[in-house]
Formats: C-alpha cells, structure tokens, sequence
C-alpha cells in the first residue's frame, strides 16, 4: 500500500513536470517536483497514511519550490 502511494506521487510530480515546455524545466520547477516527492516519502513514513503523504508532499512543495528560487 505505501509503496503505491509513493509511486503515484511521483507520477504525479513527473506528470506535472512534463508539461513545461520550451528549454526544459526550471530550477524552481525541479525544485517543486523533487520536494514533493521527497516531501510526500518523508510524510509517509513518519505520519503514515494519504494524510500524511499528501502533507508531507505539500509540505515538500513548497520548500522545494523556494529552495528553487534562490538557486
């Protein structure tokens, strides 16, 4: 089951992704996947369950995407 979870998320942020045209993705945008991803990871293993992947993927998102900003 948690496995499951896992790989939609990361679907989820490849899709996302994948729908940036022109030059490739930019640091901020990797930096939204890659921490929704890791976000999403960290959050089920700690709280367990959809809540708390889809919180720690939220959570994940929006520190990726200012980590992104500034680089």
């Amino acid at each position: 089951m948690k496995t499951n979870i896992i790989l939609a998320v990361a679907a989820a942020a490849i899709v996302s992704l994948s729908g940036c045209a022109g030059g490739g993705p930019s640091n901020q945008q990797i930096g939204t996947g890659a921490g929704a991803v890791l976000g999403g990871v960290a959050g089920n293993a700690l709280f367990g369950g959809t809540a708390g992947t889809v919180g720690g993927a939220a959570a994940g998102a929006l520190v990726g995407n200012e980590v992104g900003k500034r680089r």
